[in-house]
C-alpha cells in the first residue's frame, strides 16, 4: 500500500500571511480520498488472499490424511499374534486367512563361520608374493563334521571323508593376492572389498607367539551358503585359505550353516532364512528361538486398525470443518463477518464434501453403503461423530464390506481424494480464486501509481496558484498602503 508523498515545497512567507502549505495540504487530502478508498479495498483483498491461504493449507492437510488412509490394506488388515513373542514375531497382510496355527521351531537358520590357522603378525608377508588367485563358491555341503571345533585346543572342525559340495549357482567370486596384499590384513581387505557375501575379520586370541586368526563369516544364513575356497598360486596362501569340504580343508568350521526347521500344524518345513514369508499365505514369520513346546499363532481381523483409520478420517474432516467455520463465520455481537463470510468458493467446497459424506456408496453388497451404517454421522454443528459400538458390529458382521465402503473406486476416501486433488490443482477452484484476487490487487496497485503521479501534478498546480495569489495580494496590499499614505498627505 502506497503512502502519501511528503511535500517538496517549504512554507512561503508573505506580508498577507497566506498559509500556502496549509491550504495545499488540505486540498490534497480531499484529492487523495480516491487513493485511500483503493487502499481500503486492497487491504480487503489481501485479507481474503490470506484466508484463502489458510483454507488451501487446511484442504492440503486433509488431502494428505485421506491419501494416507485410502488403502485397502488399512480396511482389510489382519493381525498375526504369537502366544510367545520370544519365540517368533509375525505380521499378516490382507491376503492372509484368519485362523490358528500350532508352531514348533526345532532349529534356527545360521551362517557358516570358518577360522584360519594362527599367524604371528597381521602385517608380515605370507608366502613369496607371487600372483595367486583365490576363488570362492557357495553352496550346500552334504556330510558331517568328524569332531566339532574345540576353541580350547583349536582342533578339528573338519568334514569327514565322503562329504560333498554342490554349488548354489549364484555366482563364483575371485580375488588376487600378490606382493601388494599378501599379509593377513591384506587378505582380509581383499575379501571384504570383493562384495561376495562373506565378511573377513581378524581376532587376537591372546596366544603368546601366534595370536592372530583370520575369521570368515557368510553374510547369509542357510545351508546353501556354505563356502568352498580354491587357491591357485602361492602354496602359503593355499595353506592359509584353501578349503574344500570334499578334499583339503585348511580352514576349520566353527559354525555350520543351517536352515531353519519348524513344524506348522505338524507339517515339517525347512527354510534358509529366519524370516519366513512363503509358508502361511500372507503371513511373515520372524523366528527368534527354538521351542520346547508348541506355540500358538493366531491370525485374526485387525479391527483396531480399522477403528483408528475411521477415527483419523473423522478427526481430519472435523479439523477442516473447523477452519471453514472460522474463516466464514459471522460475529453477531460485533455484527461483523469473517473475511470469507458468504464466499461462494468455500461454500461450494463445503457443500461438495458434505454431499459426498452424506451419499450412499454404489457397488457395495448392500449391507454397508452409508457412513451411518458404520456409526459415523453428522452433528448439528456440522462435525462428524463416531458410534464405536455400531462400528464394532459392522466389523463383526460385514468385515469385507468396510473396505469397499471406504477404499473402493466409489468409496468415500477415493471420492474425497479426487475432489481435494481437483480443488488443489493449478487450475482448480482455489488457484482460480486466488489468481483472480492477485490480479485485482495488481490492478489496484497500478491504478494507485497512476493516481499518485497525477496528484503530484495537481499539488504542483495548487502550489503555483496559491503562491501567485499570495504575491498578488502582497502587491495589492503594498499599493493600498501607498494610496493610503498619499491620501493622508492631502
Amino acid at each position: 500500500m502506497a503512502t502519501t508523498p511528503a511535500s517538496s515545497t517549504t512554507a512561503t512567507s508573505s506580508s498577507t500571511n497566506l498559509d500556502v502549505n496549509g491550504i495545499v495540504s488540505q486540498l490534497m487530502k480531499v484529492e487523495r480520498q480516491p487513493i485511500e478508498k483503493l487502499n481500503i479495498k486492497e487491504a480487503s483483498y489481501q485479507a481474503k488472499l490470506t484466508s484463502y491461504g489458510v483454507i488451501k493449507g487446511a484442504v492440503s492437510s486433509f488431502e494428505t490424511a485421506v491419501s494416507d488412509l485410502n488403502s485397502t490394506t488399512k480396511f482389510q488388515s489382519l493381525k498375526a499374534t504369537p502366544s510367545d513373542a520370544a519365540v517368533f514375531t509375525a505380521s499378516a497382510t490382507s491376503i492372509a486367512s484368519a485362523g490358528t496355527y500350532s508352531m514348533e521351531v526345532t532349529s534356527l537358520a545360521q551362517a557358516q563361520n570358518l577360522i584360519a590357522q594362527k599367524q604371528a603378525s597381521t602385517t608380515v608377508a605370507i608366502g613369496a608374493g607371487t600372483d595367486t588367485t583365490v576363488t570362492f563358491d557357495f553352496g550346500t555341503i552334504t556330510g558331517s563334521i568328524a569332531t566339532p571345533y574345540d576353541p580350547a585346543v583349536g582342533a578339528s572342525g573338519k568334514y569327514s571323508g565322503g562329504a560333498t559340495f554342490v554349488s548354489n549357482g549364484k555366482g563364483i567370486y575371485s580375488i588376487t593376492i600378490n606382493s601388494g596384499n599378501n599379509t593377513l590384513e591384506g587378505v582380509r581387505d581383499a575379501i571384504n572389498a570383493a562384495g561376495m557375501g562373506m565378511t573377513a575379520t581378524i581376532i587376537n586370541d591372546g596366544d603368546a607367539t601366534a595370536p592372530y586368526r583370520l575369521v570368515l563369516s557368510s553374510d547369509s544364513v542357510g545351508a546353501s551358503h556354505s563356502a568352498k575356497i580354491t587357491v591357485s598360486g602361492d602354496s602359503a596362501i593355499s595353506g592359509l585359505l584353501a578349503h574344500d569340504p570334499a578334499g583339503t580343508q585348511n580352514l576349520a568350521e566353527t559354525v555350520t550353516a543351517k536352515n531353519a526347521n519348524l513344524k506348522i500344524n505338524g507339517v515339517v518345513v525347512s527354510k534358509d532364512s529366519n524370516s519366513v514369508s512363503d509358508v502361511i499365505h500372507g503371513v511373515t514369520l520372524n523366528l527368534l528361538a527354538v521351542t520346547t513346546a508348541p506355540v500358538k499363532l493366531t491370525v485374526a481381523r485387525d479391527t483396531s486398525t480399522i477403528s483408528t483409520s475411521v477415527a483419523s478420517l473423522i478427526k481430519a474432516y472435523n479439523e477442516l470443518a473447523g477452519i471453514f467455520k472460522t474463516e466464514t463465520a459471522y460475529d453477531v455481537t460485533a455484527k461483523k463477518g469473517a473475511t470469507l463470510q458468504g464466499d461462494f468458493t468455500v461454500r461450494n467446497l463445503q457443500a461438495q464434501m458434505r454431499s459426498i459424506l452424506s451419499s450412499a456408496v454404489s457397488g457395495t453388497s448392500g449391507a454397508l453403503n452409508t457412513l451411518s451404517d458404520v456409526g459415523v454421522a453428522f452433528q448439528k454443528d456440522g462435525t462428524l461423530k463416531l458410534d464405536q459400538a455400531k462400528l464394532d458390529t459392522a466389523m463383526k458382521d460385514h468385515f469385507a464390506d468396510i473396505s469397499i465402503l471406504f477404499s473402493s473406486d466409489n468409496g468415500y476416501l477415493t471420492t474425497l481424494n479426487t475432489l481435494t486433488t481437483s480443488v488443489l490443482a493449478s487450475n482448480g477452484a482455489l488457484a482460480n480464486r486466488t489468481g483472480g484476487i492477485g490480479k485485482t490487487i495488481t490492478d489496484i496497485s497500478n491504478r494507485r501509481a497512476e493516481m499518485e503521479n497525477r496528484l503530484l501534478s495537481i499539488e504542483k498546480r495548487y502550489r503555483a496558484q496559491f503562491t501567485n495569489l499570495d504575491s498578488m495580494l502582497s502587491s495589492m496590499n503594498t499599493t493600498s498602503n501607498y494610496l493610503t499614505q498619499q491620501l493622508a498627505k492631502l
